[in-house]
């Protein structure tokens, strides 16, 4: 099975790397590492991550022994949101870019999990938090009982630090800062990356065959499970009176008999009985106005009214 590492990345690129060394470190390989961001974290993805081959995610390939040929990741990899003209939008300023970006985190879930022979690694670490939630909800509405959805802690003084990557296996001094800005030294053998599984619960075993042949927004998925109550049809016998939907009207006593005839028809036997299956008829009271005559069923064993007499 083909483990593919679906994240959002802001302007720190450091969490991809953290989250692919927290993976291996849990003994999760992956075989594919797909990015959604915005134009300035790409610019920072190209520059700190890539750089031509020589960036931050090769050298930590190679310091721990894994083929950089095992993992498909490269500048195609790196899913930029835009705008309504194709332009790579800069940050995630506004109503309408989120929706853009809400649309891409769907569009790759639905690709990325159309595949039975694929798990998916939804990680939440990077970006604003309203590039969090959005690839949480395309978890929720696509993932399936293989993929999984991390969040990433790293210790906080490493966390965005612009020389931390990952743990390096040679433990190396590196300059932090703390709340106030002063500088201090530590060895990154005190930093800690671990990896954190998020429980979801995902819709895609309730959606149709329709809703799962192209990416649909979250509102037309989540009203496709809606379900309308059971309708309940009151036969007020003795105030002579039906209720339905919230409506209420008033019979005569005569109809409002037959009309409860038919009811009791319908609702009394699952096994829809016909007049030769049933016993020799009882006459039982109804209502103040109104007997009924009941038969016993051999299908079901219960007694079925038959007919309903009116005395008014």
């Amino acid at each position: 099975m083909k483990n593919i590492l679906l994240a959002v990345c802001g302007l720190s690129p450091q969490v991809i790397t953290e989250t692919l060394y927290a993976l291996h470190q849990s003994l999760r390989p992956v075989d594919a590492i797909h990015v959604i961001t915005t134009r300035e974290g790409k610019e920072k993805i190209f520059a700190q991550l890539l750089a031509g081959g020589s960036g931050h995610y090769f050298k930590y390939l190679e310091e721990y022994g894994i083929p950089s040929s095992s993992i498909d990741f490269g500048p195609q990899n790196v899913h930029v949101v835009t705008d309504q003209h194709g332009v790579e939008i800069p940050d995630i300023g506004d109503e309408t870019d989120n929706e853009r970006l809400l649309s891409m985190c769907l569009d790759l879930a639905f690709r990325f999990t159309a595949d039975p022979d694929t798990a998916v690694f939804f990680s939440v670490a990077g970006g604003r938090k309203t590039m969090s939630s959005c690839l949480a909800v395309a978890a929720q509405m696509y993932g399936r009982k293989q993929d999984r959805l991390f969040h990433v802690l790293v210790s906080p003084e490493f966390e965005s630090n612009r020389d931390f990557f990952y743990p390096p296996k040679a433990s190396r001094t590196i300059e932090l800062h703390d709340n106030s800005g002063q500088p201090f030294y530590k060895e990154t053998r005190y930093a800690k990356v671990n990896l954190i599984p998020i429980p979801f619960v995902s819709i895609r075993e309730r959606l149709s065959d329709t809703l799962l042949k192209t990416p649909k927004d979250p509102s037309t998925l989540m009203l496709s499970l809606v379900k309308e109550a059971p309708v309940r049809l009151t036969v007020n016998l003795l105030e002579r009176k039906l209720v339905y939907k919230g409506l209420e009207l008033d019979l005569m006593p005569a109809r409002i008999a037959l009309y409860a005839f038919f009811a009791l028809q319908k609702k009394d036997c699952p096994s829809a009985a016909s007049p030769f299956m049933l016993s020799p008829s009882l006459i039982f009271a109804t209502g103040s106005f109104c007997w009924s005559r009941r038969q016993r069923c051999f299908l079901c064993e219960e007694f079925h009214v038959v007919d309903l007499i009116s005395v008014l």
